[in-house]
Order: C-alpha cells, then sequence, then structure tokens
C-alpha cells in the first residue's frame, strides 16, 4: 500500500516541488467537497454527484448495498461513518462463532493481520519477501555458473536484489535529508519562536546562513501555494515524510522483519485473524470510507458519495505490501457478507501467488460483485509495467466485473492528470478524483489526502449509487455504464516520462479515456433500467 506520493530523493527538491505543485487545489475548488461539483456549473472536474442528487435522485428510492473497503482498517465509530458501518446481525460479541461462518465475533467485518488479541503493523515489501524465498531455494540448489546464467529463476533474483539495493540506498539517502531538513527546520523554529511560527513569522526572519535561506524559502513557498498553515504543513509533510521514509527503510526493506512469524499467525486455511477491523493504523481505510458513504445528512464534516451504503471493513494491507492469501480471503469474505461491490486501494509491483487471488475474483465475479481497485501512485504506463491485483487473469482473460481506476485534478487543463497517478490505455479503465480529497481520519477528525486511494473510492461511491438505486444491473452492466458515461477528455496533458515532461492527450491514458461522472452515468443507468424492464 503506498501511502505518500514520496518520489524524489534531494529533500529540498522534494519538498518545494512536490508541496507546491501536485498537492494543491484549484483556487475556485471547494477544498472540502470538490469531488461532488459539476465542470459546467463550478468549473471543477468533479463527478456531478451534488448535481446528481439534485436532478435525478430527488424523490427516488434505494435500497441499502453492502461496500466492502479492503484495507488497512476503518474506524466504526467515527461521527461521520457510525451510521454506515455494516452490521452482522447474526453475530454477538460473545467469543462464539454464531453465525457459523468461521470468523468469531465479526460484527463489523475481519481482520487477516492478527492473532488473539494482537494485530500486524508493519510488513516488508512482496520484494523482499521474494529475495528471501528464492535465496533460500538457491541455498539449496547446486549449479554452476553456467547454469545460474541460463536459470530463469535465478536471473531473477540478480534482477530483484538490484531492485532491493536502488530502493534501500535511495530511501536510506532521503531519510537522512528528511533528518537533515528537520534539524535545520527546528533550529529555525527556536530562533522565531513558538508563538511566531506562522507565514509571517517566516517572512519576518532573518537567516544567518544559507541553510535557513533555504529553510525561509520552501515553508514561505510551500504556505503561500498551498493556505495551510505552519502546523499542518510540519505535521503532515515533514514529519508524516520522515515517518514514511523511517518506516520503510526498518520495515519495509528490512530482509530480518517476519511480524507474521513473530504473531505465530498459520494461514494455511482461510479461517485466521480477529475481529480487530479498525487495527493500529486506520487512517487510510478510514480515509478511503468516506469517501464513498460518509453519512450526507448529519451536516459534520464531509459528505460521502453514495447515501445508502453500509460499509464492511476488511482488513488486508499492513504499512508495507499485502500479501496475496490475504487479499484472496478478504475479497472471498465480502463476498460472502453480501458485498455487491469491494473497493482495494492498494497495490504492489510483485506477486507471490497471482492464482489465488484470480481464483478468488472469479468467485466475486460469479457472484455478480464488482471490483474496483486503485491504479497506484508511480506514474508509470501500466501497459508497460506490472501491478498487482490486477484484472489479468495468470491462465487468460480478464475479470469483466473489475475497474481500474486512475486520479485526476480538479482543473481541465494539462494537469488534468494527477502528476503521480499511474495510467494505461489497456489497462485504467476510467480516471475519477484523487487530489487533496478531503475526507474522514481516526479520532473523529478529517483530512485532505492525494492518491489513487482516494480515485478508486470515488467510484466505488458512483457504482454504490447506481446498484441502490437501480438494483436490476449487474456488476458487468454498471462498469460498462461508469466507462461510457464518463466524460470524454480530448486535450493533452502533461506526464513525465522518462523524467522529462511530455504532453499526451488525455484519452489516450486509459480506456474510457474520460473521468467518471455520477450524473452521466446515472442518466444512462436509468434509461438502461427502464429499457430492461420493458421487455
Amino acid at each position: 500500500m503506498q501511502k505518500f506520493n514520496y518520489k524524489l530523493n534531494f529533500i529540498f527538491s522534494f519538498l518545494f516541488l512536490l508541496f507546491t505543485t501536485s498537492n494543491l487545489l484549484a483556487q475556485n475548488a471547494d477544498k472540502q467537497n470538490w469531488q461532488h461539483l459539476d465542470y459546467a456549473r463550478d468549473s471543477v472536474m468533479g463527478v456531478s454527484a451534488d448535481k446528481a442528487y439534485a436532478e435525478i435522485l430527488k424523490g427516488k428510492k434505494s435500497t441499502p448495498v453492502i461496500v466492502a473497503v479492503l484495507d488497512g482498517g476503518v474506524e466504526t465509530d467515527h461521527e461521520d461513518l457510525k451510521t454506515v458501518i455494516y452490521v452482522n446481525a447474526k453475530e454477538k460479541l460473545n467469543g462464539k462463532d454464531d453465525d457459523g461462518n468461521g470468523y468469531i465475533d465479526d460484527v463489523n467485518g475481519w481482520n487477516f493481520l492478527g492473532k488473539g488479541d494482537k494485530d500486524i503493523n508493519y510488513e516488508t515489501l512482496e520484494l523482499v519477501r521474494q529475495i528471501r524465498k528464492l535465496k533460500q531455494k538457491f541455498a539449496v540448489t547446486l549449479m554452476d555458473s553456467a547454469q545460474m546464467a541460463n536459470n530463469a529463476e535465478y536471473q531473477k533474483l540478480l534482477a530483484m536484489e538490484k531492485d532491493y539495493q536502488q530502493q534501500y540506498d535511495e530511501t536510506k539517502q532521503t531519510l537522512e535529508g528528511i533528518s537533515r531538513f528537520k534539524q535545520l527546520l527546528e533550529a529555525v523554529e527556536a530562533k522565531i519562536g513558538k508563538d511566531a511560527l506562522t507565514l509571517n513569522g517566516f517572512k519576518s526572519f532573518e537567516p544567518s546562513n544559507p541553510g535557513e535561506e533555504h529553510i525561509k524559502k520552501v515553508v514561505i513557498g510551500v504556505l503561500e501555494d498551498s493556505g495551510m498553515d505552519y502546523a499542518t504543513f510540519k505535521a503532515t509533510q515533514v514529519d508524516n515524510g520522515y515517518e514514511h521514509y523511517y518506516e520503510k527503510l526498518n520495515y519495509n526493506l528490512n530482509m530480518d522483519y517476519m511480524p507474521r512469524k513473530e504473531l505465530g499467525i498459520d494461514d494455511a486455511t482461510r479461517f485466521y485473524g480477529n475481529n480487530h477491523v479498525e487495527g493500529p493504523d486506520a487512517m487510510h481505510g478510514t480515509h478511503v470510507a468516506g469517501i464513498i458513504a460518509a453519512n450526507r445528512k448529519n451536516k459534520l464534516g464531509m459528505m460521502g458519495i453514495a447515501d445508502n451504503v453500509k460499509i464492511i471493513g476488511v482488513r488486508t494491507v499492513p504499512n508495507g505490501d499485502e500479501r496475496d492469501n490475504d487479499v484472496a480471503n478478504a475479497i472471498r469474505y465480502a463476498v460472502d457478507r453480501g458485498a455487491k461491490i469491494i473497493n482495494m486501494s492498494f497495490g504492489k509491483s510483485y506477486s507471490d501467488d497471482k492464482k489465488i487471488v484470480d481464483d478468488a475474483v472469479k468467485y466475486a465475479v460469479s457472484k455478480d460483485v464488482l471490483l474496483i481497485h486503485a491504479a497506484g501512485n508511480d506514474n508509470n504506463n501500466l501497459d508497460q509495467q506490472s501491478n498487482f491485483p490486477n484484472k489479468r487473469y495468470e491462465d487468460g482473460g480478464t475479470a469483466s466485473s473489475w475497474l481500474e481506476v486512475g486520479a485526476s485534478g480538479p482543473n481541465n487543463d494539462e494537469s488534468l492528470k494527477a502528476s503521480f497517478s499511474n495510467y494505461g490505455k489497456t489497462t485504467v479503465d476510467v480516471f475519477a478524483p484523487g487530489v487533496q480529497i478531503y475526507s474522514t481520519i481516526p479520532d473523529s477528525k478529517y483530512r485532505a489526502l492525494n492518491g489513487t486511494s482516494m480515485a478508486s473510492p470515488v467510484v466505488s461511491g458512483i457504482a454504490a449509487l447506481i446498484r441502490s438505486y437501480y438494483p436490476s444491473l449487474s456488476a458487468t452492466q454498471v462498469k460498462q455504464i461508469i466507462m461510457d458515461s464518463s466524460v470524454k477528455v480530448n486535450h493533452p496533458v502533461t506526464v513525465m516520462v522518462d523524467e522529462k515532461p511530455t504532453q499526451i492527450n488525455f484519452s489516450d491514458l486509459s480506456i474510457s479515456g474520460g473521468v467518471a461522472n455520477a450524473y452521466e452515468a446515472l442518466k444512462m443507468a436509468d434509461t438502461i433500467a427502464k429499457s430492461k424492464a420493458s421487455k
């Protein structure tokens, strides 16, 4: 799971470029709900959800739809989510498997990352696990140099080790850079004084050396362009940046870290884990859940896209790469709990057991479930780069009810494609708002985050609206409606290709060539449902 879009190696250019470009909203966008807005009315490339409620859904009845959030955890008692959390009426918190489904006390969902009263927070990357696995294999396999040169698996191991070393070196270098930046920043803070840490305070500060001059320039640039206050900048950008790289170096890239072994999790069957739906870090999953279905009527915080949804949390993704077995079991669990939509805002570059995930996806497809997946945040062309899980089956064919979602921004100009978003003319299905999306976070708070992780639940919310108001439509029909009704964009956008800005027509970034739109999708769904009913 990619929690942040930290891509640059040098901390100063990293801060200045990242926080003054890709993290900013258009000035005319409503910071807290821009994804709901309409381009014709608001000049913002939202999904026209407000327009859909006012012109299509007003006065219409709907049926509740269960949406599974496969993620790092969901805060079930959040003020804006507690009314939309799924409750298994057949299960009680009594230490027994009341409904006989194999999962004890799964009242609000399940956690495949725990055992007893303990939970996994951090995990390694799949790359690390694959290297360990292959090294163990070749440690007991005797081969001469010629055999090694001709052995595909051994060559794969060498390529993985090269990838690992590059990631390790870049992560270590960046962490050291952020540490130096933090030290300089804290020295400047001391000179300015606690009560003067504001934009004006930094403007009035007189640097005594080049390092302090650079700190002043970066902070002023970020605060002026973003509109955030200093405390928010320090906490969400600098401190979170340090935390991200610290965790990546010490956990994600740690060859000796094996939390599953330490916890003694036996995942040989489908029945492992616990009912800790929230888990130790529910930031990401809570944000995703709010985008889909935060209460639209309580006048708190923000509004989700869909208004008649029950969110079932299935904890699947640690702070690190998810395991294929967990993903497969989470999909099956969600389907068996009655989910009609599964949101998957996670991904990785390597897969250990794609077949087990494919089989679970096939099961979901057979049960008329729509799977919606975030395309990823590496600015990669997925027609050329691998990203897992995906809709292409290992044994051939594709999942008919799978939607791959890229992230777009609020402006209908060359910046429409979010700078971090993956894309692919034959692999990504549609784009949706994913820049500075304001939503729920733990402790009944709210924050704006970036990512295809945010774009995917926007589409899940649209899908939930369609399935709620037009329940006769199948998962594959809903998928096609979302793609066909997307707002087509034919102008070029700027995409970084080989570290150079390149102009590519937005229509060539996905199969549909457009941005998902709730109003147009519901209008099309209404027509198709009426036609279906008349036959």
